[in-house]
C-alpha cells in the first residue's frame, strides 16, 4: 500500500487564510447587526438610559434657566424699564421747562416789544414837541424881521413922500418959471401940488 503524501504548507501560508475568515466573519457579525436592528437609539432596550439622560439634561438646564440665567434676564429687562421710566419722565420735565421757558421769553419779547413802541412814542413826541417849539421860535424872529422891515419900508415910504412933495413943487415951481419967467413963491407950489394931488 502506497500513502501520498499531503504537501506540507508553510505556517506563513496558513496565516492570512485565518486572518481572512476572523475578517469575513467579523463582518458577517456587524452585517447581521446592521440588518436586525438599524439605529441602536431607537432600539426598545436603550430607551431607559436615554430617558434617564434626557431627564438629568432636563433638570440640569431648567436649574440654570431658573437660578442664573431668568434672574439676570429679570434684573436686565428692570433696569431698562426702570431706565425708559427714568427718560421719559426727564424728558417730560425738560418739555415742561422748555415750554415754561417758552412763554417766559414770549412774554419778555411782548414787553420788550410795548417798551420799545412806548419809548418810539415818546421819543416821536419829543421831537414833535421840540421841532413845533423851534418853528414857533423861528416863526416869531421871522415875524419880528417882518415887522422891522415893514416899519422900514414905512419910514422910507414917508420920507420918500415927503420927498416927493418937494420935489414936485420944485418942478412945479422951475415949470412955471420957464413958461411964465417969474418963479412963484413956495407956499403957492406947495398949495399947487397939494391941489394937483
Amino acid at each position: 500500500m502506497t500513502t501520498t503524501a499531503q504537501p506540507v504548507l508553510p505556517e506563513d501560508a496558513t496565516a492570512p487564510v485565518a486572518v481572512e475568515d476572523t475578517h469575513a466573519t467579523t463582518e458577517a457579525a456587524h452585517g447581521g447587526e446592521h440588518e436586525s436592528g438599524g439605529l441602536p437609539q431607537f432600539e426598545f432596550q436603550h430607551w431607559f438610559g436615554q430617558i434617564v439622560y434626557l431627564v438629568f439634561l432636563f433638570v440640569v438646564l431648567y436649574l440654570l434657566i431658573a437660578k442664573v440665567f431668568a434672574p439676570r434676564m429679570r434684573r436686565v429687562f428692570d433696569e431698562r424699564a426702570s431706565t425708559i421710566s427714568t427718560a421719559v419722565n426727564t424728558a417730560r420735565q425738560v418739555q415742561a421747562e422748555a415750554a415754561g421757558q417758552a412763554e417766559a421769553a414770549k412774554r419778555e419779547v411782548e414787553e420788550a416789544r410795548a417798551a420799545s413802541r412806548a419809548t418810539a412814542a415818546a421819543a416821536k413826541a419829543r421831537v414833535t414837541e421840540e421841532a413845533n417849539a423851534r418853528a414857533a421860535a423861528e416863526e416869531a424872529v421871522v415875524s419880528a424881521r417882518i415887522a422891522e422891515a415893514e416899519a422900514a419900508i414905512a419910514e422910507t415910504r414917508d420920507a420918500a413922500m415927503s420927498n416927493v412933495g418937494a420935489i414936485a413943487s420944485d418942478t412945479a415951481s422951475a415949470i412955471v418959471e420957464r413958461l411964465t419967467g417969474k418963479a412963484p413963491t413956495a407956499a403957492e407950489a406947495a398949495a399947487a401940488v397939494k391941489g394937483a394931488a
